[in-house]
């Protein structure tokens, strides 16, 4: 392997995974919602809403009324995620919620994206964790293979174009596009 010019400050050896994530869940329910998660969720068995919303109430979701849930969706804590009326979470979307993950009602997720509710602080040489809240409220379209970072609020109606990077809030009734996502216009006048 060849040497670097410079010596890394980086010690990943010293991150510690028990501090700053709250799991909010014992070890049994964890566990017992990955296999949950593989059997119903994570396959590409088309298993009717009604059960897999079933489950994710089990484990502690709050989900409204007519959501619609595609196969191989990851979701990662349900116990931290909220789904409003008539939403809809497309295929292969994977929610990564190590904060709340707030989905308003009306809100379509596409196929791909990732809601990415977990981070590392790359100022701190053990890359401990730097983890957010994301609220998509009511209204909203996020496209296919959108990445939405934590501590984000998307406001209401607001249409994310698709392979979008968001790392900032974004402004209600507006339209966003590209890699950082910015304002392209108004949805609706």
């Amino acid at each position: 392997m060849a040497e670097d010019s410079f010596s890394s400050r980086v010690r990943l050896k010293d991150f510690d995974a028990g501090k700053g994530l709250e799991r909010g869940a014992g070890k049994f329910k964890e566990g017992s919602w990955y296999f949950v998660k593989m059997l119903f969720f994570l396959t590409a068995i088309p298993y009717p809403n009604a059960l897999k919303i079933f489950f994710l109430k089990i484990y502690g979701a709050r989900v409204g009324k007519k959501v619609n849930i595609k196969p191989r969706v990851n979701l990662h804590m349900p116990w931290k995620l909220e789904i409003g009326d008539y939403s809809w979470i497309g295929e292969e979307v994977f929610i990564l919620n190590f904060e709340s993950v707030k989905i308003g009602e009306n809100v379509c997720i596409s196929q791909r994206a990732f809601l990415c509710g977990g981070n590392h602080d790359y100022t701190d040489p053990a890359f401990k964790y730097r983890n957010g809240p994301i609220t998509i409220q009511s209204g909203t379209w996020v496209g296919a293979g959108c990445f939405i970072g934590p501590g984000v609020t998307i406001g209401v109606d607001c249409v994310v174009a698709a392979g979008s990077v968001v790392t900032k809030d974004l402004n209600s009734n507006s339209i966003y596009k590209g890699n950082p996502a910015e304002k392209i216009k108004s949805r609706w006048n």
